[in-house]
Formats: structure tokens, C-alpha cells, sequence
């Protein structure tokens, strides 16, 4: 096996790395900057070039993180290694893995359906693929970005039209940012909770087109009179500072929404179901895109998926990560 689990994460025993190790380890292959596939402390990164200032900030300190663009490849010990896009958030990055005539692709988080943040997903073709399963059952069907962008935006009028503040909550990495580029401010404000700000200036150093985006300061928010839209991290909800900015509506953007019934658990009056991952059809269509017939799954609904694959004529297994995110909760993959 080119990728293996160990207890710290998958490990190339050939090229000597770990991709998305969970355990400090000597040297990193990162995927993308969320927290459920990074950690802290170990020796030297390697990560995808647009999304080296993500890492490089949520790692702090005098982390060693090497950015490698798109494409190129990098020689480790034999293993002919590349990063394609994987359309997750903004750097996100599939592995590609070549030694000894055979192809693995480790796929990190991904999603098919392009937004104006990020590259879009490149399909690579592969003898191995490993692909993520967040949402791999067939109830999780997204539908087009654009009509729950409208949603949205009308939303955020009517409530504006009512002198509501309009809170959407959003991880702060990834799905901020796309919901902000698919607005305009023509409506109100809009403002950003602590947390999102330093971030949506890394995208705009990377070229993203974001409005601005001032601090939702109480202050700030009161002098909108009702008509800002505040973006603002899940862990936001409940919190003093959303309590600080008077008479608000309060929305979810994420793949979950897709049930109601995790709406009504969130506490929250809308759901929009825009997801940074690929949905049942999407996760399909690119695994068939690979060409492998090999096929290890993670991330989610594994058991669903690895069955349905199994059917399909395809060796298809579950692999076991630190990470399950299929309860639609806090335990979660960071940027569903």
C-alpha cells in the first residue's frame, strides 16, 4: 500500500510522510487548512501554494510550511507526488501519488461543483482512490448554488425591509468567503464576525474578489439599522456578542441543512444548503472520473457508500479516521 493508517494518520511509507496526519509526525502533506486535517507540531509542511497563507496562519508560531503549486511534481524519496485542485476551499488540493507504476490519489475534502472562491475540482486518474464520504447518502442532493444564493439574498432583504440584523452562520474558512462573494452590498452592510475578517484578507491577497467587509462591531451593527448581513462562525450562536447586536435573524449555510430536522437542532429560522463537499451524486461522479477499481473510504457515511460502490462491481473499503462527521453536529468536519 502506497498510504497507510498508522496511528498517526496515513503514512507513505515509501516517500517517508504523512498526508493529513492527526499526530505531530517529521513531515506533512496537507490537503487543505481546516483543523480536522492538520496537526500542530510537526517537523515540515507541504501544502497547496494558494492555500500555504491559510496554513501557515492557523498554524501561528515558526511552523516550516513549503507551498507547491498545482501540478508540479515533487520528488520524495522516489515518490513522484503532485497536488491537484480539489474544488474544496481556497488551496485545497487532492495528492497524487506515483512509484513503482502505481497510482493513488488522496482526495481530502472536495466538492465538483466550482464557486468563485476556489479552483475547481480536477479529476485524477488513479489505481486508488480515497475519497471522502461526508454526505454519502442519496438524501444528500444538492440543489443549484445559484437558486439558494437567491434565497439568501432575498432573505437578507425582507428582513432588512423589517429593520432585522440578518446573521448567517458560516465556518469561517471557505464557506464565509463563498457565501460573501455570492453577495453585494447593496442591501446593507456587510459584516464580519472577529474570526472571519484575517481570513477573508488572505483570500483577497490570493485574488479572491470579496466586498468589504468591516468588523460586526455592536456599534457598527446598530448604525445599519437593521440592514447588515453578519457572517459569522457557528460557535457564534448563542453567544454574548450575537446577544450585543440587538434584534437579529439568524440563518445556517451548510450541506446539513438539507435536513430540516438539523435546523430545528440548530436553533436557527433558515437553512441554506450550500456545501463546501460533494454531495451524493457529485462524490459518484468524481470517483467514476478516477477510473480506479480500488477504491477507500473516510470522512462520513463510509458503510453507505462502500456498500453501494460494492455493488457497482468496485473493491471498495471503509478506512477508519479520527474524523466521522455524519451527526450534522459540532462533530462535524470543519467546513461542511
Amino acid at each position: 500500500m502506497l498510504l497507510a493508517p498508522t496511528p498517526q494518520g496515513l503514512y507513505c511509507a515509501a516517500g517517508d510522510f504523512h498526508v493529513d496526519p492527526w499526530r505531530p509526525v517529521p513531515r506533512a502533506v496537507i490537503t487543505h487548512a481546516h483543523g480536522d486535517h492538520f496537526a500542530h507540531g510537526c517537523g515540515a509542511y507541504l501544502t497547496g501554494a494558494a492555500g500555504a497563507p491559510l496554513l501557515r496562519h492557523r498554524l501561528g508560531g515558526d511552523a516550516t510550511v513549503e507551498a507547491l503549486p498545482y501540478d508540479e511534481p515533487r520528488d520524495l524519496r522516489g515518490v513522484r507526488l503532485s497536488l491537484h485542485p480539489a474544488g474544496h476551499i481556497l488551496g485545497s488540493a487532492q495528492v497524487r501519488l506515483e512509484h513503482r507504476g502505481e497510482v493513488w490519489v488522496a482526495s481530502g475534502d472536495y466538492k465538483t461543483v466550482p464557486d468563485r472562491t476556489v479552483a475547481p475540482f480536477e479529476p485524477v486518474r488513479c489505481d486508488t482512490f480515497i475519497t471522502e464520504s461526508t454526505f454519502g447518502l442519496p438524501v444528500y442532493r444538492w440543489p443549484e448554488p445559484a437558486v439558494e444564493e437567491a434565497a439568501l439574498a432575498d432573505w437578507w432583504r425582507a428582513n432588512a425591509e423589517a429593520g432585522v440584523t440578518s446573521v448567517v452562520f458560516a465556518y469561517a474558512l471557505g464557506k464565509a468567503q463563498r457565501v460573501l462573494a455570492a453577495l453585494d452590498d447593496a442591501v446593507g452592510p456587510l459584516l464580519v464576525h472577529g474570526a472571519v475578517g484575517p481570513l477573508n484578507d488572505l483570500y483577497r491577497a490570493q485574488g479572491v474578489a470579496l466586498p468589504p467587509t468591516p468588523h460586526a462591531t455592536r456599534e457598527a451593527v446598530r448604525a445599519a439599522r437593521g440592514r447588515a448581513l453578519v457572517v459569522a462562525p457557528p460557535a457564534a450562536a448563542g453567544s454574548p456578542w450575537l446577544r450585543g447586536l440587538g434584534d437579529t435573524a439568524t440563518a445556517v449555510a451548510s450541506g446539513w441543512m438539507r435536513i430540516r430536522g438539523t435546523r430545528r437542532r440548530r436553533g436557527v429560522e433558515r437553512g441554506f444548503v450550500l456545501s463546501d463537499h460533494a454531495d451524493w451524486d457529485g462524490l459518484h461522479l468524481a470517483i467514476r472520473a478516477t477510473g480506479a477499481g480500488h477504491i477507500l473510504v473516510t470522512h462520513g457515511y463510509t458503510a453507505a457508500m462502500v456498500r453501494w460502490l460494492s455493488e457497482q462491481g468496485l473493491d471498495a473499503h471503509a478506512l477508519e479516521t479520527r474524523f466521522r462527521g455524519d451527526d450534522g453536529d459540532d462533530a462535524a468536519p470543519e467546513g461542511t
